[in-house]
């Protein structure tokens, strides 16, 4: 299972700032993930101990065996979750994938193109690519609102000026 994301280092590479809202979504994403990756990590690592006769398995633990023996999400990781109503293998291929665009974001820098859905919090990304319009031609961001077309390509190498 992935560690948790280090949000001290990444914070200090991407600091809170008025001019770049993208920091602080990256930040309150990654928030989010931690919680997930944890409450992931801890019941994986009870249940082994649980199986092995070494801790009291519990209610909770064994809602967990007996999703992952189906190949459901465990009510426990879901109440924890981005909403999804994927079988268990289907959640963690993009529970990873998911997990690898912020680690690429925090590599590489803010991505020329989100991935969207990708996001705990679609909402805050939105808000956030407002409040950076917003404050560049310093306009009131209650007067934006989002206009939505169809590029010719599928990906691009550098995100669009505004």
């Amino acid at each position: 299972t992935p560690l948790p994301f280090d949000n001290e280092r990444v914070m200090k590479k991407f600091p809170i700032r008025f001019d770049e809202s993208m920091n602080t979504v990256l930040a309150q994403e990654l928030i989010r993930f931690n919680g997930l990756i944890n409450v992931i990590r801890s019941s994986l690592a009870n249940l082994d101990k649980a199986l092995k006769g070494l801790v009291v398995m519990s209610a909770d633990l064994e809602q967990v065996s007996n999703a992952l023996a189906v190949g459901k999400v465990p009510a426990l990781w879901s109440k924890e979750s981005y909403p999804s109503l994927k079988p268990l293998a289907s959640y963690i291929r993009d529970f990873t994938d998911r997990l690898h665009f912020l680690q690429s974001w925090i590599d590489k820098g803010m991505p020329a193109m989100f991935w969207i859905s990708g996001f705990f919090f679609v909402h805050a990304f939105m808000t956030g690519a407002m409040q950076n319009f917003a404050r560049k031609y310093q306009i009131p961001v209650d007067t934006l609102n989002f206009d939505h077309f169809m590029l010719p390509l599928d990906a691009y190498d550098a995100a669009p000026e505004d």
